[in-house]
């Protein structure tokens, strides 16, 4: 028998705010050197939806922030996995802004979100050690990884670990590249189980490129140039990173797929950071061929359509709706081989093969 971190409750938060492609046809976008873009919004708007594939995002209501969409999810996580809460071992929580008040742009990681969300679930247990993670979009894979290490190791046996983003409060309404951004948490509980054969986490990777990639995303000022303040919001480089992704991510995948010894036939899905529908569908291509095969169509199930891109967020949330039946034509049984697999701001990847 060994000991193998598997996932026993998943859990996301979707808020109900639902703001539609267009909601910004009124919107005013400027380019960087802050001029007008030439043609409508419309045209604005329908561009970005071919390459996207975003039809619609989320937003947190006024009165929750960040730490509430993780505690909202991070509850039916541990209602769907039966466990004590005072039992976890480890909170770990991906985020990127920590929380930011609804009409703020300032960020308040004081205390960490994990401690106030420990607080907000009611966990006595002092031995339960709450910290955050930032690791850009892949953040919340990388607390998988992250969960792994410390059950092999025998210092955890359950971990919860959280991925949650209100990345509408960060954005600069100026550029076009804001109508990406969504809010959303996702959650699982991580446990350490005996099992005669492989199951749950089977291996892991994760790559740090950090020499001219680390700007590729990055705290800017608006393209506003009447702004009045020095706020700065997300920005980024949406073609340099489109093609780091495309040289990187599915050699970082295969690498990890031949560590855990399945073959490229088992693997069921690819759940991947829903960052760009193109970039993902281009990257599960070049992963397949990189065996000389074509991807089945039903391996990558898609969610940023409806819900955006809510960084550490998306994967978390993915799973979580693909378990609970809420993914049409996508589902997940036992024996299953799935790969999470992210690459965000750093620039970071990570991947993680993994066996229901």
């Amino acid at each position: 028998m060994s000991i193998y971190s598997v996932i026993t409750g998943t859990g996301s938060c979707i808020p109900s705010k639902v703001k539609k492609n267009s909601d910004f046809l009124s919107s005013t976008f400027l380019n960087e050197e802050g001029a007008v873009f030439k043609g409508s919004n419309d045209v604005t708007i329908g561009k970005f939806k071919q390459i996207t594939g975003i039809e619609e995002r989320r937003y947190a209501e006024d009165h929750l922030n960040t730490s509430d969409l993780a505690t909202i999810a991070a509850e039916k996580a541990i209602k769907s996995s039966g466990i004590d809460r005072n039992t976890i071992d480890q909170i770990i929580v991906a985020h990127n802004f920590g929380d930011v008040k609804y009409g703020s742009i300032q960020g308040d990681t004081l205390p960490s979100l994990a401690s106030k969300i420990k607080n907000k679930l009611k966990i006595k247990n002092t031995y339960c050690v709450a910290y955050d993670l930032l690791f850009g979009c892949p953040g919340w894979v990388q607390g998988i990884i992250h969960g792994e290490a410390f059950i092999k190791s025998g210092m955890a046996k359950k971990i919860l670990v959280i991925g949650a983003e209100t990345l509408s409060r960060v954005v600069d309404d100026f550029d076009r590249d804001s109508m990406i951004y969504a809010d959303g948490a996702g959650a699982v509980i991580l446990e350490a189980k005996e099992s005669k054969e492989p199951v749950g986490v089977l291996s892991y990777g994760a790559q740090s490129f950090t020499e001219k990639e680390t700007n590729y995303l990055f705290f800017g000022e608006s393209y506003n140039n009447d702004a009045l303040d020095n706020t700065k919001y997300i920005k980024m480089n949406g073609r340099k990173i489109y093609e780091f992704a495309l040289n990187n991510v599915p050699d970082a995948m295969k690498s990890v797929l031949e560590d855990s010894g399945i073959s490229i036939n088992q693997v069921k899905k690819i759940c991947i950071h829903q960052a760009n529908e193109k970039m993902d569908e281009a990257i599960v291509e070049r992963f397949y061929k990189l065996y000389n095969l074509k991807a089945p169509e039903s391996v990558l199930p898609m969610s940023i359509y409806k819900l955006g891109n809510s960084s550490s967020a998306t994967v978390p949330t993915l799973l979580d709706l693909i378990l609970k039946g809420k993914m049409e034509g996508h589902q997940i049984v036992s024996g299953d081989v799935v790969i999470l697999a992210s690459v965000g701001a750093g620039m970071n990847i990570n991947a993680v093969v993994y066996k229901f």
